[in-house]
């Protein structure tokens, strides 16, 4: 067994570099310091991304965390010592993000770095048995620098520094990913931050000036398109509706609702699209409108988002704001309305429970038959003559207001809003 090797090695070390001999580091410095200049000429010469960026930011980086590497490698061997800084390869994961590029080419780099470090160190370890793979030139037989004379390392020595070396370089390439991650999470929060911004503003009174509208979009990394609709939803189910919305979306939470703007909302398929993508979510879509209409398709969307809460509107996946105008109308002013259904309707509230659900009843079939008498028998099931009778009655309790086309429209509506039971109150 060679120097500096326990026979026993402690089960609670958490390094694997604690196991390497102490001395190691020192007999090893030659050989690994010496390596700085390669790495870098092959991370190039691999690495397509890298072969023009070693003269910038990254560039400076990269040969300060090569080189921090190595030494820091060296130190650590024979300690239970944690990494004492990763800030180095913290920001190289910042820049690689900054740069536009993905972790791919970093990680390569790293890969690259401990397989040519390793192929000098098992070059020079060749002479640890007392062979030292010289050819009599002097030099090692993979044509590599001058090894030293003898590392003292054993086979086992050998497997230790290998699995200390690669555990060590792992920790610096999480540290870069976190590094990459934390920087994407910067970005991520700027870009929302600018989104909910523009949303924000698209929700407001008057509509943005076309200036003001381009600016506030190009920041958000928007495209405006020439027409959208407002989608308005509970804010809870913002986030996983933003993920089955196409791409082109612009949503933010807004005054305790979630807003999204979608485009072209009208084109070949795209409602049925939303619709799929919201199924099971309660939704409004708001009607389609010029970016200069924009607050119109907003307040259309909030008011109907409104009556799908109440319970006036289905309230189960999309709703279309414009398939229930009336709807929206006639609760558009709830104390106009009230005074509809109860100016059109008193002649009901004289009547008695059963009647007036009879009347109520008959009313509604002869409306929604257009005045025909045949398809609203049809309708209650009963004979013809039974209508013409049970209207005759509410002829006479509606003193000649159902003779009236502006009269029967206004009981039309005062039924539609609110029927007996408004009528009572």
């Amino acid at each position: 067994m060679s120097d500096g090797v326990c026979a026993v090695t402690d089960a609670s070390r958490r390094h694997p570099w604690a196991d390497v001999p102490a001395t190691a580091g020192d007999r090893l410095r030659p050989v690994v310091l010496g390596t700085g200049d390669e790495i870098i000429a092959t991370v190039r010469a691999e690495i397509a991304e890298y072969a023009l960026s070693m003269d910038g930011e990254f560039g400076r980086r990269i040969r300060l965390g090569v080189s921090v590497a190595l030494d820091q490698f060296l130190d650590l061997l024979g300690t239970d010592d944690a990494l004492p800084d990763t800030t180095v390869y913290f920001e190289l994961g910042r820049v690689e993000h900054r740069h536009g590029r993905t972790m791919d080419a970093l990680q390569s780099a790293y890969r690259i770095g401990s397989r040519v470090l390793w192929r000098r160190i098992a070059a020079a370890s060749e002479g640890s048995d007392g062979s030292d793979g010289s050819d009599g030139s002097g030099r090692n037989g993979t044509g590599g620098a001058h090894a030293p004379d003898d590392l003292g390392l054993g086979a086992d020595d050998i497997f230790r520094l290998a699995e200390a070396l690669f555990a060590y370089i792992e920790q610096l390439a999480a540290a870069s990913v976190s590094g990459y991650a934390y920087e994407q999470s910067l970005a991520a929060g700027s870009r929302q931050a600018r989104q909910h911004a523009l949303v924000e503003r698209l929700c407001r009174t008057p509509a943005p000036e076309p200036s003001e509208l381009e600016s506030l979009a190009r920041e958000a990394g928007w495209t405006p398109p020439k027409t959208l609709g407002a989608l308005v939803l509970a804010e809870e189910s913002l986030a996983v509706a933003c993920r089955r919305l196409p791409a082109e979306i612009a949503a933010s939470a807004v005054d305790g609702v979630g807003v999204v703007f979608v485009p072209d909302p009208d084109g070949p398929g795209r409602v049925d699209a939303l619709a799929d993508a919201l199924r099971g979510t309660p939704a409004v879509l708001g009607p389609t409108v010029t970016p200069d209409q924009v607050p119109r398709t907003v307040t259309r969307a909030r008011a109907a988002w409104a009556l799908q809460q109440d319970g006036s509107l289905p309230g189960e996946g999309l709703v279309r704001s414009e398939d229930h105008l009336l709807v929206l109308l006639l609760h558009a002013d709830v104390t106009l309305t009230a005074d509809l259904v109860a100016q059109r309707l008193e002649p009901l509230r004289r009547m008695t429970s059963a009647a007036r659900d009879r009347a109520v009843t008959t009313l509604t079939a002869w409306l929604d038959a257009h005045g025909d008498v045949g398809e609203a028998a049809t309708r209650l099931h009963v004979h013809p003559q039974t209508v013409r009778y049970r209207l005759a009655r509410l002829k006479e309790a509606f003193a000649g207001v159902l003779d009236d086309p502006v009269g029967r429209l206004e009981v039309a509506l005062a039924l539609r809003a609110g029927g007996p039971g408004l009528a009572e109150g």
